[in-house]
């Protein structure tokens, strides 16, 4: 059964890099948010067009492991959910292909090099297995995870701290055979080696999955506005972007880098200020995606991007002049039909990559699924993969280019 499809179906339903006086340029260029292009970014697409070992994979979160959006020199790791591993040859799938919940991968540097991404799944004597797996509370075989987004914390050792989604099956025919469980953030320490086995595991607490209430998912999107994070315009805040309910309204929490993994000390944004009550939240958005990105365009712009509902082919932005907004009317920026013309194919769970953009561009990312998984497979065994748009704006009119 292919359950990663199915995490937003219940919602619905219910080393090459920049040198560094780009980089500066970067975070300064001005841009007109509501003015753009749209192209495909095919040699992003062709990155993870692959016929052997890791062939497909959804959940896409590119994390820098400096720490810092396009740093040069930098590397970055990819982290993926449900995985798919297995051999292609003559445009078909071979048998023996096995399905994994996570899986990751390292690029050096910052730019589409097949010669230099390198896929990374776990193994045990029996065979492959995902990285991470919960070890909190009760291990259950039945309960797994979903990566959400991460980052490399300059202020916490340099460690990577990465959002993770319990979902245990449930064997519910009648309805969805799975339901999210809890959210866990890992901390892997610096210079762990894969599979890092060295990782810790924190369970959020903010949610206790009561009947009727309104769960969050907190880590679909992160933002770190530290000075250490190289940022143009720091606050020293961690923010932490979730996924409320069946609308799927878009709420935050921040919390200074250094104390991520303290709980007491998150802050929720309720409309009006930074409160401890994680029930006071507000809707910063609704009919988002379960995975989205904001992300800095230039001072008093930044841009919220998500696929909306998470399922409809339209990829959505909307700009604001703050980290929570308010963010302004929703804006299409591409349709996926433009590309995915079977009709079994649907895609999902847009946004944006600021580490692998360009000066006044942002990189985003869909993924591509079908409600007839397995069966789609066979004729089509490269379909489940990330594929990449580049937004580019104009500036505005008489700025410096």
């Amino acid at each position: 059964m292919k359950y990663c499809l199915l995490f937003i179906l219940p919602f619905w339903f219910s080393c090459t890099s920049k040198p560094a006086d780009e980089q500066q340029t970067r975070q300064e260029i001005a841009v007109n948010a509501t003015e753009f292009t749209v192209e495909p970014a095919p040699e992003w697409t062709h990155l993870f067009l692959r016929k052997s070992g890791w062939f497909g994979g959804d959940g896409i979160y590119a994390i820098p492991f400096s720490g810092k959006d396009a740093e040069p020199g930098d590397s970055l790791l990819f982290v993926f959910s449900d995985t798919m591993i297995g051999e292609i040859a003559g445009g078909q799938l071979k048998p023996g292909s096995v399905m994994v919940n996570n899986s990751v991968a390292v690029l050096k540097g910052n730019t589409p090099d097949s010669t230099l991404i390198a896929f990374k799944t776990a193994r045990t004597k029996e065979g492959y297995k995902a990285v991470f797996a919960p070890k909190t509370g009760q291990p259950d075989p039945n309960t797994y995870f979903w990566l959400g987004d991460g980052f490399v914390n300059p202020d916490a050792n340099q460690d990577l701290f990465l959002f993770a989604y319990k979902m245990t099956n449930t064997h519910d025919q009648s309805g969805f055979p799975f339901k999210e469980t809890g959210n866990t953030l890992i901390r892997v320490p610096r210079n762990s080696r894969f599979p890092y086995t060295d990782h810790q595991q924190i369970d959020l607490p903010f949610n206790h999955y009561t009947p009727g209430e309104e769960t969050i998912s907190f880590g679909a999107g992160i933002v770190n506005r530290a000075p250490s994070a190289g940022e143009a315009e720091p606050d020293g805040f961690v923010y932490v972007y979730g996924i409320q309910g069946a609308n799927k309204k878009l709420v935050a929490a921040r919390v200074k880098p250094d104390r991520i993994a303290s709980f007491d000390q998150w802050r929720f944004w309720d409309g009006t200020t930074w409160s401890d009550d994680p029930k006071s939240v507000v809707a910063l958005s609704d009919s988002v995606s379960n995975e989205m990105s904001v992300s800095r365009l230039s001072k008093g712009n930044y841009a919220l991007v998500y696929q909306l509902s998470g399922i409809f082919p339209e990829i959505c932005m909307q700009v604001g002049p703050s980290p929570v907004g308010p963010f302004g009317p929703r804006i299409i920026l591409y349709r996926t039909t433009s590309d995915i013309k079977d009709k079994d194919l649907f895609t999902y769970n847009a946004k944006a990559h600021p580490a692998l953009s360009a000066a006044g561009e942002l990189l985003i990312s869909y993924n591509v699924n079908s409600f007839k998984f397995f069966d789609v497979l066979k004729r089509e065994p490269n379909l489940y993969r990330p594929r990449f748009i580049r937004v580019k704006f104009k500036p505005p009119s008489g700025s410096r280019k």
